[in-house]
């Protein structure tokens, strides 16, 4: 167990099981692209090549393998799949935009989030996805390619002040702000994640993770969603960003339903005191569903 995540026994019902899953390795899963190919056509294509695929409990699109590098197949080749950690998919999943949608991701590279969007709205409507680390986008430009998706734009700016008069563009219909955090939930995959980590770097981040949602909310009609989420435990980058930003804009979180068991958001931190509505969001723990860790909440723009 690293040492920076006894910091959540107090938040963590069952810490014990909590500790023991992050020490276990996590399994490999890929999401059928919907783009190219169907469940059938994968598995097909996985047996021919001696893998074994199996469809989740909670997500028959996202198949678990019994390989390490699934990402070196023919289904991979052919953009019928992207390798993509299950948590990875409740995003989108919780977003549920419609084909004629307009929709911004704001922190899009690698371009996991985005392909899902794509694939959920048949790749049909607008996706605009932005990054601002132009290193990234080019990993987010190839899968998008990959997996023949022709709905979506690339930007790179900063999500902060980004500006929507290039784009005529009045408002997004829905945002996904999938915002950069300290990884905490990552270690199953990436033992190394919390190697940096420092309480500086949450106060620093935080207050990025904050701006962004700001401009999502701002940036997106009335009645349209907004799903914020973090692979990290902190509340300080969770429910503590969530608080800023109902005091701060027109909006409000409403209840999710997720396919994975999950437990509330947390009202209270270290002698902090949130919005009690911040309950509605989603800690999804490695023990519970065994996967990776993840955050996630839901929000409607408007009072």
């Amino acid at each position: 167990m690293h040492e920076v995540l006894e910091r959540y026994e107090p938040i963590v019902d069952e810490f014990d099981a909590f500790a023991a899953a992050i020490e276990r390795p996590l399994g490999k899963t890929v999401r059928v692209n919907t783009i190219k190919a169907d469940v059938d056509r994968v598995r097909e294509a996985f047996d021919e090549a001696g893998i074994d695929a199996e469809p989740t409990d909670w997500n028959p699109e996202l198949l678990a393998v019994d390989t390490d590098g699934p990402g070196a197949t023919w289904p991979a080749f052919h953009g019928w799949i992207h390798t993509q950690e299950a948590v990875s998919t409740l995003p989108p999943i919780a977003l549920d935009p419609d084909p004629s949608d307009t929709v911004w991701d704001a922190c899009a590279a690698p371009g996991s989030k985005t392909t899902q969007l794509a694939a959920t709205m048949d790749d049909r409507g607008r996706i605009v996805a932005n990054d601002r680390n132009m290193g990234r986008l080019s990993a987010l430009r190839f899968n998008a390619e990959r997996l023949g998706v022709t709905n979506a734009v690339v930007t790179n700016r900063d999500a902060r002040n980004y500006s929507l008069d290039p784009l005529e563009v009045d408002a997004f219909d829905a945002a996904l702000v999938d915002a950069p955090c300290s990884g905490e939930g990552t270690l199953r995959k990436n033992p190394a994640a919390l190697e940096t980590w420092s309480e500086g770097f949450l106060t620093d981040v935080s207050g990025v993770q904050t701006d962004i949602l700001r401009r999502a909310i701002q940036a997106t009609r009335p009645g349209g969603r907004v799903v914020y989420s973090t692979c990290t435990y902190a509340p300080e980058e969770n429910e503590a960003v969530l608080d800023a930003v109902l005091e701060q804009e027109a909006c409000r979180i409403v209840e999710q339903e997720l396919p994975l068991e999950s437990r509330p958001g947390v009202t209270e931190w270290q002698g902090d005191s949130f919005d009690p509505s911040v309950e509605r969001a989603a800690r999804v723990y490695p023990h519970l569903n065994d996967t990776g860790g993840f955050f996630l909440a839901t929000l409607e723009v408007g009072r």
